[in-house]
């Protein structure tokens, strides 16, 4: 109940009162808690208004405290990105005893998309590190440092030691185990009188004869084996197992029963296995940004049903153009890529075929105005899609200088959460590989992404040449859709525009 208040109280002063009304609160809240009068009831819910935060906002959560330590302010680890729920502190950029102002950069820390830069809007002196650099899987909202306003406090807290209780994380649905696995129900058998237990009987001759079968491999504890004694001594002699009905009497194994039995084979004792040798290998720690990444792209594969339309596209034309403009625009140091006219092709071709640029929200389908083009770059530290936003309404050279400004950020681990969160649709290209062609997994929840392979030259028949055929350039492209969204026909649709487009690019302005 208190929380609940808190968070009301808290939502409301953010947004009512500025930084001056806030300061005075701060100040009049100070002197409330100080008061021996004021209950401990009321000095929690006054603490934690300034400690909490309001539902669905990211952002740093200061916690001014008050015990028998100097004044000072608690710093939780801040929720630097909607879908983060731990972090780890990769470095730390201030020292204790070192002051902070306004902005400085506090620390650097990896969340689950990218490492980012934490600041701090608190002037004042850094007390106390809690938290080390190097520490991975801290879950947010816990302490990691201090700070205070006077530097002759921070001695106070020289051995200051965290004694809050661990974070509580949000619990996630036990996975469902194997059905081998799974506990058998007891079963409830009726009430009965105890009764004796005699000796069981052999079979009768009537049953025997409907029972007798080849002697076959039995389980342990099934029903007692009758054999004569020199079946008996015969199978112990050769190795023999005794199961099975035989010849005999009441189905009784005899030793003519063995006669075609091969031996059991004899399972190797555990001292003489064999063992293979282990081939040496390295552990690697999987980062939050590894492991986001194999739980999204798993999750896609699994969940969306993937299909995949190729198709080829010639490039003369679109390379003559390219050529044009990198030398028109050669004293700029401006050099358009074909990447860049991909990117346009595919924004164009989205704005012609808008189920395409779409999200499957479990209950609607949401279409986009915007077409904001994601693009795949492998990093050291794994896949980003950062987006060119509203591509469709950008040319070329204004999307080339803004995908090398991207790239170069992604492979410095630079970019900012709304640099690369979002995007309707998505290219990857492997071009530059050399690759031919592929097909990319959707990241969700697009509906569609368009994977490139490198551009070939290939002869083709021209009636106007008077060899009958001429040298061309072409790419294969290939576009990966939701079928839950788009269909096939549509998909088809998406690819000619797309062909189009890279064929006769002048149409791409038109």
């Amino acid at each position: 109940m208190l929380r609940t208040v808190a968070n009301r109280n808290e939502w409301i002063f953010r947004r009512s009162l500025n930084k001056f009304s806030r300061s005075a609160l701060r100040v009049l809240t100070t002197r409330t808690l100080r008061n021996r009068s004021t209950s401990s009831s009321q000095k929690h819910v006054l603490t934690t208004i300034f400690s909490c935060q309001p539902m669905g906002v990211c952002g740093t959560n200061f916690v001014r405290a008050y015990s028998s330590y100097p004044d000072h302010i608690k710093v939780p680890l801040p929720a630097l990105s909607p879908t983060m729920e731990t972090g780890s502190i990769v470095s730390w950029e201030k020292k204790e005893g070192d002051k902070v102002n306004e902005g400085d950069l506090l620390a650097e820390i990896e969340t689950d998309k990218a490492t980012m830069g934490f600041e701090t809007p608190e002037e004042g002196y850094l007390a106390k590190i809690i938290v080390p650099a190097g520490t991975k899987d801290v879950p947010i909202g816990k302490l990691v440092c201090i700070l205070v306003q006077d530097q002759g406090n921070v001695a106070a807290f020289k051995n200051f030691v965290d004694d809050s209780p661990p974070i509580a994380r949000a619990a996630k649905p036990a996975a469902m185990p194997p059905a081998s696995a799974m506990p058998l129900a007891p079963v409830v058998e009726p009430s009965v009188p105890p009764t004796v237990v005699e000796p069981s009987a052999p079979p009768s001759p009537k049953t025997a004869a409907r029972s007798a079968k080849p002697i076959t491999a039995v389980e342990q504890r099934g029903p007692r084996v009758y054999a004569s004694p020199m079946a008996k001594k015969l199978a112990e002699a050769q190795q023999l197992r005794l199961e099975g009905a035989g010849s005999g009497i009441y189905g009784s194994i005899k030793s003519s029963d063995l006669a075609d039995k091969k031996p059991a084979e004899a399972k190797p004792s555990k001292d003489k296995e064999q063992v293979a040798p282990q081939g040496g290998y390295i552990d690697i720690p999987i980062s939050n940004v590894r492991g986001v990444i194999a739980k999204r792209l798993l999750e896609s594969k699994t969940t969306i049903p993937h299909y995949y339309v190729t198709m080829e596209c010639q490039m003369d034309a679109l390379l003559k153009l390219r050529a044009k403009i990198n030398k028109k625009y050669e004293k700029e140091k401006v050099k358009v890529s074909v990447n860049d006219f991909i990117i346009k092709a595919t924004a164009i071709a989205c704005r012609k075929v808008p189920e395409a640029n779409s999200y499957w929200m479990g209950s609607v389908i949401r279409q986009f105005d915007n077409v904001d083009v994601s693009i795949a770059v492998s990093t050291d530290f794994g896949l980003i899609t950062p987006i060119v936003f509203a591509a469709d309404r950008k040319g070329v050279v204004e999307i080339s200088k803004e995908v090398k400004e991207l790239a170069d950020k992604a492979r410095k681990n630079k970019l900012k959460p709304h640099e690369f969160q979002g995007g309707t649709v998505c290219v990857s290209n492997m071009g530059m590989y050399g690759v031919t062609q592929f097909a990319a997994v959707i990241n969700p929840p697009q509906s569609c992404i368009l994977a490139v392979g490198a551009t070939n030259k290939k002869l083709v028949v021209n009636a106007d040449s008077e060899k009958g055929f001429k040298e061309v350039s072409t790419i294969y492209v290939t576009l990966s859709a939701d079928h839950r969204i788009v269909d096939g026909a549509i998909a088809a649709k998406w690819l000619q525009y797309f062909r189009d487009f890279m064929e006769d690019p002048s149409t791409m302005i038109v």
